[in-house]
């Protein structure tokens, strides 16, 4: 006997509200990079994440008709300028799909976890395995290309082994040695060079083409921060004489006509570092060594500073989207008629 129908959860309309913010600003940014790329595997990549986006969008509309759901405004292509020059290199526009696949990977298996309806799980199942499938198709590409951000390489372990001494955890005390890193914390100390390359180039990019200087000023300091914390995972790993890869060319074009609107440009740096406060945590959990773990809190404050900021312009201009919310129940006591 087929069961009625529930209602969305809290859980599940804050899910959905933000797929459809997040797919809305990555369709016009996607269809932006479609119209200059000259590499066809990096197009066909593209496309396939482009395509993803719009039957994302397109089954969302659906369910939010069904559901008396109101539409988000999000992003349109009134958000773009398509007559722009090219701002991204085919290498940039590779790196940056399959940067945001691993977010959107990481993204939509929690939202499986969060929600309840048969169809609402289902819908971010099938998301999980597009987004999955992007990842693997653009690592493909970018490994055959020669230009993939390969890990450092280290021996393959010939034995297990147990922490015989809490000295393995510490790494605060300047008069004694450091323990050398472990895989696992080598593995997010490069994930993190690599997340802070992407967003130093998206906001020196984004910093030449914004209309408002308030807005160019926010991406130049992001840009900062990015090459700063770069700087200082960058220093952990040469201390262990591990050499970092070489990162592939994420160049940007030195075009200052407006392509984005500042309000896309604003959500898509807020959405950055959001990715970015959530790596940063998972690596900080992940660290045994003292000194990794408080070196993550304390970058991670000051991304959280930043992302307040930015909060703070697009709350100013009328640009930032309220989420789905409860009424507040003794305002509407005290308004009633």
């Amino acid at each position: 006997m087929k069961e009625p129908k529930t209602n969305l959860t809290s859980a599940e309309i804050g899910c959905l509200w933000t797929t459809y913010m997040n797919d809305s600003m990555s369709k016009v940014i996607l269809e932006f990079m479609l119209k200059h790329l000259q590499d066809t595997e990096i197009k066909t990549i593209t496309k396939e994440a482009y395509d993803i986006s719009s039957r994302n969008m397109d089954h969302l509309l659906s369910l939010f008709d069904n559901e008396q759901f109101a539409v988000p405004r999000g992003f349109s292509m009134e958000d773009v300028n398509m007559e722009a020059p090219w701002l991204f290199s085919d290498i940039f526009c590779l790196t940056y799909v399959n940067h945001m696949s691993k977010v959107g990977m990481m993204t939509y298996g929690g939202f499986v976890g969060m929600s309840k309806r048969e169809d609402i799980r289902r819908f971010y199942t099938q998301l999980l395995t597009d987004t999955s499938a992007l990842y693997n198709h653009s690592t493909d590409v970018a490994v055959s290309q020669g230009i993939h951000a390969t890990h450092p390489y280290i021996n393959v372990p010939k034995e297990t082994d147990y922490i015989e001494s809490k000295k393995y955890l510490s790494g605060m005390n300047p008069f004694s040695s450091k323990r050398p890193l472990n895989a696992v914390e080598i593995a997010y100390l490069y994930m993190n060079i690599l997340t802070n390359s992407v967003g130093a180039k998206l906001s020196l990019a984004f910093a030449q083409t914004a209309s408002m200087k308030e807005v160019q000023e926010y991406m130049l300091r992001g840009k900062e921060i990015s090459n700063k914390h770069i700087k200082v995972f960058t220093s952990l790993l040469d201390d262990n004489d591990i050499v970092t890869p070489r990162l592939p060319d994420l160049s940007a074009s030195d075009s200052t006509t407006k392509t984005f609107s500042d309000k896309l440009m604003m959500f898509h740096m807020s959405l950055l570092t959001s990715a970015g406060i959530g790596n940063y945590a998972m690596a900080a959990s992940s660290s045994l060594r003292t000194d990794l773990a408080l070196n993550y809190e304390r970058l991670s404050l000051e991304v959280a500073k930043y992302a307040k900021s930015g909060a703070d312009i697009m709350i100013k201009h009328h640009w930032l989207e309220q989420p789905p919310g409860t009424k507040d129940r003794e305002e509407l006591a005290r308004n009633k008629r």
